[in-house]
């Protein structure tokens, strides 16, 4: 039996053809600043946050209740900061020199500590109203029945965040306090950071760091004008603005839509992989020390880890949190063979990148 050339080719392909192909660095670093310019025009899309709140009245009735609290919470702060504040500087009196004290803490921190709450709570609520506006579908929050092991999942999650924003302030404020560049890497930090609050798109914790991660300019410039515009006050009033914000974005977000789409082969006009050049990441680590930390914790605070716990670098960064953020570590055996059979099949046509396997 002959073969034809173009079969023995197909069957024994030479090593060039194996070879991948990459786009230059100048081809790399151009598309790099052509995400973030649409990160930036999507950033600045307020005709979708208006057409949303006045297409639906469930969201406008949130947005207005958090504006309305996070307005007063901002008045409060600023209240304190340009007027009582001067009148009670170098008095003698113990009460005047105490005005300030007693005014923070029976006014100004149960004010804001009442806007954080019923802020996150609202927030959730326009998020996943959003969600299903825009794309059909309810999240998994919204499907998950009211039992009990949903709210252990419900707790889970909650507590899981809780863990995420100390370590990212963590983070922060260690980047800020490095010094020379500790005040620029803590900045680009904001940047990434909030537009990270607002990746809803109904997936797990990990999934959106790294969706982030693969998109990182896109998201830096999504979440610079909101980092710059959090950065004009003090700590509480930056804090406050951001929850002023905060509903706003989230509607932003939802209709935004990130580039590339595929970020390992950006040019996909053609039938050949190109993936863009070694010397620019493909995927920028941002939250690698704050998935650490969340890892750490986590393994401290799990109750009958054991053998598992000791065994959770074998599995790949945040696996074990994720599945406590999500409340998926009764699944994660069944999804198994699932995911080894994609793996599998997604081996043929893609490659490994250093140690990054492109999925």
């Amino acid at each position: 039996m002959s073969y034809s050339p173009s079969t023995q080719s197909r069957y024994n392909p030479s090593a060039r053809s194996l070879y991948p192909s990459f786009l230059s660095v100048q081809e790399s670093l151009l598309l790099q600043l052509n995400w973030a310019r649409h990160g930036l025009v999507d950033t600045f899309r307020w005709d979708h946050v208006i057409s949303t709140i006045a297409g639906d009245s469930q969201i406008r009735a949130n947005v207005y209740k958090s504006l309305l609290l996070n307005s007063l919470s901002l008045t409060s702060i600023y209240t304190f900061d340009l007027l009582l504040l001067p009148l009670v500087q170098d008095q003698q009196k113990w009460l005047h020199r105490n005005v300030g004290w007693f005014y923070q803490v029976l006014w100004l921190l149960p004010v804001i500590g009442l806007s954080f709450y019923l802020n996150s709570s609202w927030c959730n609520i326009i998020a996943e109203r959003t969600f299903v506006l825009k794309h059909g579908n309810r999240s998994a929050v919204q499907q998950q029945s009211v039992t009990y092991t949903g709210m252990l999942k419900s707790i889970a999650t909650s507590a899981y965040r809780v863990v995420m924003v100390f370590t990212s302030l963590v983070v922060s404020f260690a980047l800020g306090n490095i010094p020379y560049a500790g005040p620029i890497l803590g900045f680009f930090f904001m940047c990434w950071l909030d537009s990270f609050v607002w990746i809803a798109r109904g997936m797990s914790l990990s999934r959106r760091v790294r969706h982030l991660e693969e998109r990182w300019a896109y998201y830096f410039a999504f979440g610079l004008p909101s980092a710059a515009l959090c950065t004009l006050g003090s700590g509480l009033a930056n804090a406050a603005i951001f929850a002023l914000v905060f509903p706003l974005y989230i509607v932003m977000a939802m209709h935004a839509r990130p580039v590339p789409t595929d970020p390992y082969n950006p040019v996909s006009d053609t039938d050949v992989v190109r993936h863009p050049s070694p010397f620019i990441p493909i995927r920028l680590p941002v939250f690698a020390m704050v998935m650490f930390l969340n890892d750490w914790i986590v393994r401290i605070l799990s109750v009958g880890g054991g053998s598992r716990t000791r065994n959770t670098h074998r599995r790949g960064i945040s696996d074990d949190t994720e599945s406590v953020e999500e409340g998926e570590r009764i699944k994660m055996q069944s999804k198994n063979a699932t995911s080894s059979f994609q793996s599998n099949r997604s081996s043929s046509s893609r490659i490994n990148i250093g140690r990054r396997k492109i999925d």
